[in-house]
């Protein structure tokens, strides 16, 4: 069983920055691809950004040039920094992994934008 916490949300000012971190613990083998999701209230959970073991990643178009996921897999911990904040970034992000078939969740943190 994998488990997925997150940590580092909170709230930050529009064009501020801030890091998020999810720290894996379970079991797992071979490649993974790890990522966050956001969910802002009333709207459907959305791709933020993806990456694999390797180290390739995908960005979603909203958060390109703003976002950067990374990993390290000797901690088993991804992050997303997130800078240039905007209002619209607001909203719960949530770690998950793939895996072997198998997709697992955190929890989530709350990510608020506002002046």
């Amino acid at each position: 069983q994998v488990q997925l916490v997150e940590s580092g949300g909170g709230l930050v000012q529009p064009g501020g920055s801030l890091r998020v971190s999810c720290a894996a613990s379970g079991s797992t083998s071979g490649s993974t691809t790890m990522g966050w999701y956001r969910q802002a209230p009333g709207k459907q959970r959305e791709l933020v950004a993806t990456i694999t073991t390797e180290g390739r990643t995908i960005d979603a178009d909203s958060v390109k040039d703003r976002f950067t996921i990374s990993r390290d897999n000797a901690k088993n911990t991804i992050y997303l920094q997130m800078n240039s904040m905007k209002p619209e970034d607001t909203a719960i992000y949530y770690c998950r992994q793939a895996s072997s078939g198998r997709v697992y969740w955190g929890q989530g943190t709350q990510v608020t934008v506002s002046s």
